[in-house]
This record gives C-alpha cells, structure tokens and sequence, in this order.
C-alpha cells in the first residue's frame, strides 16, 4: 500500500484493495470488497490508464501491445461498470470514466492509446443512453496532458520522447506538446484539477448532466 493510500485509510473511511484491474478477477474483487464493506457503490470512477510512445511508428506495434492497452484502458472500466452497475441501480448513482483528449485528437505517436480512448468514450455514451433512464447518469473527461507520472515520472512519455528524439526532458515535452498545438494557459493541467470535475459530476449538482464529455485541457483542443 502506497503512503497516500496508508495515511488517508488511517485518516478517512478509506479502503485500499490491491487488485489486477487488467484481469476479470481483479476487476471484481474491487467491486466486491467496496460492496462488503460499504453496502454498495454510489460512485464508480474509471481513472486506469496507460499510454507509450510508438516511436517506431504502426508497424511496430504488436498484437500482443494492443490487446493490453485495450485490455487495460478499455475493458477494465467496461468491466468495472458492469460489476458494479447492480449496485449503482439501487443507489441511483454515478459513473465517471476518465478518457482522453486523444479521443478525439488522434495521435500516430500513441496510436493504440488513442484507438482505446475514442472506444472508450463512444462506449461511455452508449451505455449512458441505456441506464440513465434507470437513474444512473454516466460521463466522462476529457483531460489533455496531466502533472502527473504517466508524463513526468522515470520511463514515463517525458523520458521515452527524450530517448527518441536524442534531447533533454524539458525540450521533449516542450516539443511535443507544441506539435499538438500548445497550451493556451501555457502549462499542464494538475491532478487536482481533474479530481475537482469529477467530484463535481459525481454529485447531486450535476443532477441533470448525462452522456457528456467534458475536456480539460488548458485550452489545447483550438476547434470547437
């Protein structure tokens, strides 16, 4: 268990489970232990990402590459939403699946990232047409890059795009971010950022928004 998780389950009623999220089991075992120890689920937050560079184009990546980012970014949350959609049903509640602006922003240089967060997003939509008449309302977010360590953390898309284009870290992602078009507020949108729109969705406040996509991106995407 990570020292965040350790200091908020001693602080709050917080209760961390170790799990495969890549796996059915894994999958399922979350569900169930929220479930157990809480009587059910009034939130379902889809937040299992991962994304690395394709440096050496399509043709480089495997079979084996993107039956794993799907497994990992697509069908982990389909999973989740149907473990814990008969709970969710009784609770009237809430799912908040975090995608991606690259569902909408195709990247060659992620190019399974982005195939799985358009499925991502287009299976969010559908399933809110099915369940939101039954009182579960379902949306996702859109966030463009994040301060977080998918980007910066060591062997993370910082330091692979460095490696790639022989330059520094800083140069890489200055340069990277440039080519997808720039920040308008001029920086990467922070953890807490995205945490704040989804507590927002997630509640009673935004009672009448369903099926929707909200980015969050610093002003990256430039189209309407």
């Amino acid at each position: 268990m990570g020292s965040d998780l350790a200091d908020l389950a001693g602080a709050h009623a917080v209760l961390p489970v170790a799990a495969d999220l890549a796996t059915v089991e894994g999958v399922d075992s979350l569900v169930a232990a929220a479930v157990a120890e809480f009587g059910g689920v009034d939130v379902l937050v889809n937040n299992v990402g991962r994304a690395e560079p394709r440096t050496g184009g399509f043709a480089s990546v495997t079979d084996e590459q993107w039956l794993d980012t799907l497994t990992l970014n697509l069908l982990s949350a389909v999973r989740a939403s149907r473990a814990a959609l008969p709970s969710l049903l009784v609770a009237r509640g809430s799912i908040v699946t975090i995608s991606s602006v690259n569902a909408f922003l195709p990247d060659p240089g992620v190019i399974d990232y982005t195939a799985s967060k358009a499925a991502l997003t287009n299976f969010s939509k559908a399933l809110s047409k099915e369940v939101s008449p039954l009182g579960v309302r379902v949306n996702t977010v859109a966030p463009g890059p994040v301060d977080t360590g998918l980007w910066y953390g060591d062997g993370g898309m910082a330091d692979t795009i460095a490696q790639a284009m022989g330059v520094d870290r800083e140069t890489a992602v200055a340069q990277a971010v440039a080519a997808l078009g720039g920040f308008a507020t001029g920086r990467f949108t922070l953890p807490e950022e995205v945490a704040d729109l989804v507590l927002f969705l997630a509640s009673e406040r935004a009672g009448n928004i369903a099926g929707a996509d909200f980015t969050i991106d610093g002003g990256l995407i430039k189209t309407l």
